[in-house]
């Protein structure tokens, strides 16, 4: 069989990102991609969100951001990365699920989905995190007889009108969340912890100063933390009004169990909601790399340069994009061309683990 030089799992901005500075270094791959077309996680995002709404979409290598206009950005995004595909002639292989990444006997890595296999010396993670979301376990939430939705299958906001909606989760899709449905609902907002707001301007310096503590989680090998958490929450116009409303003053610890209509606060008081609404976020997508063992004893993937690069320490030939300090659109650019750097790096030392 055949022996590629990598492969790229995942098709999203980090993936596209590092198959383009693959191409150009001149490295023999493929981009598996599980996805029926273009578009990564933005062609499953909800219809209401327009490109005026999204926090930012970051220019892939050598193109031009799509406009920040009222287009919906289920629509402008997939748009983008099928253009993108075509003019640079990115080799990407769909729909192909992964299903795990094993290690032969001969220092050869093996991708397996299905009954397909791709055979290769290196492997590019970036399958970033929109299929593994997170959902908190609390007692009695199967007993609820309203419907509850997660940031995944979130339905737009007009599916909320009238109702009365108990919101959950301290991030920004949370406050975005609010911000949508408080105009035309009930709201109620439980957080694990007190939000942080943040009430100075998001320079440069305060964004590297974000990404540098999520570094030092991942340099240590734990879990990380998205770039988003460590920021602190900020409104924008288009949250004006529902903070007008109250939405956001009155937030209220978690709650201690979910009953039929509603759920149980700590001090014994019931509040009734027609909807939960999980602003819970999500987790990295990796439980295909588990058969390499890369995960450290603290729980997650160590990479090197202290947690700024890409590459694997437990196993060189794997480089992660859109994980850790990289999962976001600018982060994902620069992850790409690092990790191509890292293939390169790789395939000219034939790096393979010790037993």
């Amino acid at each position: 069989m055949d022996i590629l030089d990598s492969v790229v799992i995942g098709a999203g901005q980090a993936g596209l990102s590092a198959s383009y500075h693959l191409t150009r270094l001149g490295i023999r791959h493929v981009v598996l991609d599980a996805d029926d077309r273009p578009g990564g996680a933005w062609q499953h995002r909800w219809d209401a969100l327009t490109m005026r709404d999204v926090h930012g979409v970051a220019e892939l290598p050598d193109d031009a951001a799509p406009p920040r206009d009222d287009e919906r950005a289920n629509v402008a995004v997939p748009a983008t990365f099928a253009a993108y595909e075509r003019a640079h002639g990115l080799p990407v292989v769909r729909p192909v699920r992964v299903d795990r990444a094993t290690d032969d006997d001969d220092g050869i890595l093996v991708v397996h989905a299905g009954d397909r296999e791709w055979r290769t010396r290196t492997i590019v993670n970036a399958t970033g995190t929109w299929t593994h979301p997170f959902l908190p376990h609390y007692p009695g939430m199967e007993t609820f007889l309203g419907d509850q939705f997660h940031t995944v299958d979130y339905p737009g906001p007009e599916y909320f009108r009238g109702k009365r909606v108990l919101v959950v989760g301290g991030g920004a899709s949370a406050v975005q969340f609010l911000g949508a449905i408080a105009p035309i609902a009930e709201t109620v907002w439980a957080t694990r912890r007190e939000p942080v707001w943040r009430t100075d301007d998001f320079t440069p310096e305060a964004g590297a100063a974000a990404v540098a503590l999520v570094e030092q989680r991942v340099a240590q090998g734990l879990p990380p933390e998205s770039v988003v958490s460590v920021t602190g929450l900020m409104l924008r116009e288009q949250e004006r009004e529902a903070e007008r409303l109250g939405a956001y003053a009155d937030r209220r610890p978690m709650f201690e169990r979910i009953e039929p209509d509603g759920v149980r606060w700590a001090d014994g008081t019931f509040e009734r909601v027609d909807v939960i609404l999980w602003a819970t976020g999500f987790r990295p997508a990796i439980a295909h790399l588990a058969p390499l063992h890369l995960r450290s004893a603290a729980g997650g993937i160590q990479l090197d340069r202290n947690g700024r690069g890409t590459t694997a320490v437990a196993d060189p030939r794997i480089q992660l994009v859109g994980y850790g300090p990289s999962a976001s659109t600018i982060g994902a650019n620069r992850a790409g061309r690092a990790a191509a750097k890292g293939v390169q790096r790789s395939l000219a030392t034939r790096t393979v683990p010790a037993p």
